[in-house]
């Protein structure tokens, strides 16, 4: 009997299986994060200015983040524990090599130039920490003892050191987030995370005035008071919570919106193109967006708790939460909320290694909800 024969009901329920079991994806994470980038390369098409050439380029990486997602969940997570310490290796060397040879743009230094493309190294770092954690986490005591503890610590800031001095302040952030949450999803204790916060309010001033560049220290700054310089420093985050405001709670409508189309949102297809949604779609188009990275990172979540193994669960769990503070960080930074770090909107935001990177992450989260079965 043939599925378009069964009734309705019956008949999405086969097909959800064939997803599941013979392609190893998850049709309520495939539907979000489809909606999510399609969505996505309409607002670029208006922050382009309904530039079709621009919003191809997108279209082309969409696509690419696909198959990648695709190609990370045939891979079953006994797999992927093998190789964890190897791909760690890997995005250690490729770091190394970006601080010899890297690539210089605007003012930073993150880049390798593979001829047809720029890879940036620090975006593999996102997956290759946190599958090295909980290798290193997953076969001992839950909670993790105290050396193993600082040696996770230590695996944590070395990538993370070598991130923040290209510069790129935002990813090193989301790859720090990646190993801590790793850490408390295996039991840390509070002792170590209150220690943890104790110890960075003492590291600020040190990081104030020997480690952060002048641009950061600004950033900060603006986040305080961005009226203190509203041609300079404080121009993004003023014209961004002018578009935010302009777009009240339906929006203007799809490729009406002003602030974005006369070019006085900067960033508009990158770091701020949240605010674009914003102003044509308004309070409900941004709630909406929100709702549906909940349902990701929600589902996320969900799949960490029915992993079958210490491995998959700090994983899945490492992934789901990353991407949360993802969204988080980015709607932070864009209301004036949080300082500009320089985080694109997942899914949305025009660019390629990150998305690549972050489907490749829910490629990953499919394999461990399909094979969860299929090995012990």
């Amino acid at each position: 009997m043939s599925t378009s024969a069964l009734p309705g009901s019956q008949g999405v329920s086969v097909r959800l299986s064939f997803l599941q079991s013979r392609l190893h994806l998850d049709g309520v994470l495939l539907t979000a994060l489809a909606a999510v980038a399609a969505f996505g390369v309409a607002v670029l098409y208006s922050a382009f200015g309904e530039d079709w050439d621009q919003t191809r380029n997108q279209v082309i990486r969409v696509s690419f983040g696909f198959l990648a997602l695709f190609a990370c969940a045939q891979i079953p997570p006994r797999t992927l524990r093998r190789w964890a310490p190897w791909v760690f290796g890997v995005g250690m060397a490729l770091l190394a090599a970006v601080m010899v040879m890297g690539v210089i743009g605007q003012g930073a230094q993150r880049w390798i130039d593979l001829g047809f493309m720029r890879f940036q190294p620090a975006e593999l770092m996102k997956l290759a920490l946190p599958l090295m954690l909980a290798w290193l986490l997953a076969d001992h005591d839950i909670p993790p003892r105290p050396r193993r503890v600082m040696l996770a610590l230590v695996l944590i800031a070395a990538p993370v050191g070598m991130i923040a001095v290209q510069p790129d302040l935002g990813t090193a952030v989301l790859v720090a987030a990646s190993g801590f949450f790793i850490l408390f999803l295996a039991g840390l204790g509070w002792r170590w995370i209150l220690g943890g916060v104790a110890g960075a309010g003492a590291a600020a001033p040190l990081l104030w005035f020997f480690v952060m560049h002048d641009y950061q220290r600004a950033r900060v700054l603006t986040f305080l008071n961005p009226e203190n310089d509203p041609l300079g420093a404080g121009y993004h985050i003023i014209q961004s919570k002018i578009a935010i405001g302009s777009g009240g709670l339906f929006g203007k409508g799809w490729l009406n919106g002003s602030q974005a189309h006369l070019e006085f949102i900067p960033e508009r297809h990158t770091d701020f193109v949240l605010a674009v949604v914003a102003e044509e779609f308004g309070l409900m188009g941004v709630a909406q967006l929100l709702a549906v990275y909940l349902i990701i990172v929600g589902r996320g979540l969900y799949i960490a708790a029915r992993a079958q193994d210490n491995f998959s669960r700090l994983l899945a769990g490492s992934i789901s939460l990353t991407f949360f503070i993802y969204v988080l960080v980015n709607a932070g930074m864009v209301s004036g909320l949080l300082p500009v770090v320089g985080l694109p909107l997942p899914l949305v935001s025009y660019g390629g290694s990150s998305l690549v990177t972050i489907m490749a992450a829910f490629g990953i989260l499919m394999a461990i909800h399909t094979h969860r079965r299929l090995w012990s």
